[in-house]
């Protein structure tokens, strides 16, 4: 039989982690204004792991098992192609939940997740939380939620491709990321708070390396844009969108 102390100690030890694990979650906006109790069943099923920076959480293709909830950190999703080409469809922050496609349906993995910072992740079987969606309907609303958001924001970008050249794909795509990534300056200047390369960029809209260098270079001739010391873009959002018009 286990000594009183030792009981005492697992129950310490299980009492600490599903407190660790309720606040990693409640930085989560899906589950923010759940109340302790109706938090019981989430923190039940999650799990947490640090996952270290260049290493995939799974690859396009792999079977579609698991929901995962960045605590901290960043992640890169991306597809490639045939011929190894990559096409970034998001750089997901602490909060951010993915993949966004196969609950309720078998599937697999629609495109490659990469850590590109040491990360913690929380992550729950895809059944469980299916179940768990079933079972407070509220969740499934705020879900849906963030499910239609990611549509609009996948149309907006496919009207972008179809409707405007590549030097207004740039500036669009920059604007973009200042409202995801970006905080305010002086002077109504925007700072991105991440790192993003040339390569990245061009990336994200389909194009080339060269065609971003040589859009960038325009855009700061114009002081619509710029970068810092440490290397992080500077945007003038109302001076872009006038670049628009």
């Amino acid at each position: 039989m286990l000594h009183y102390k030792e009981i005492k100690s697992e129950r310490m030890i299980r009492e600490m982690a599903f407190h660790s694990t309720q606040q990693l979650l409640q930085n989560v906006p899906l589950f923010k204004d759940l109340t302790d109790t109706e938090m019981e069943p989430v923190i039940e099923l999650a799990k947490s792991r640090v996952y270290r920076s260049g290493t995939h959480v799974f690859m396009q293709g792999d079977p579609l098992t698991n929901v995962y909830f960045i605590s901290q950190g960043r992640v890169k999703i991306y597809k490639t192609d045939f011929h190894g080409r990559e096409q970034i469809v998001n750089v997901l922050q602490p909060g951010d939940m993915f993949p966004h496609q196969g609950f309720f349906r078998k599937d697999e993995c629609p495109a490659h997740a990469e850590i590109l910072d040491e990360a913690t992740l929380i992550y729950i079987p895809i059944p469980s939380f299916e179940q768990f969606l079933i079972n407070h309907p509220e969740i499934s609303v705020k879900m849906f939620k963030v499910l239609g958001d990611k549509i609009v924001d996948l149309q907006n970008r496919l009207e972008e491709q179809i409707l405007h050249n590549t030097y207004e794909q740039i500036i669009m795509l920059l604007l973009r990321l200042g409202k995801l990534y970006g905080i305010e300056e002086k002077n109504d200047w925007i700072k991105l708070q991440t790192h993003f390369t040339n390569r990245e960029l061009a990336n994200m809209i389909g194009s080339s390396r060269e065609t971003v260098s040589r859009t960038l270079t325009q855009l700061k001739k114009k002081k619509l844009v710029y970068t810092d010391t440490d290397g992080y873009f500077k945007i003038h959002p109302d001076a872009l969108e006038e670049e628009l018009f």
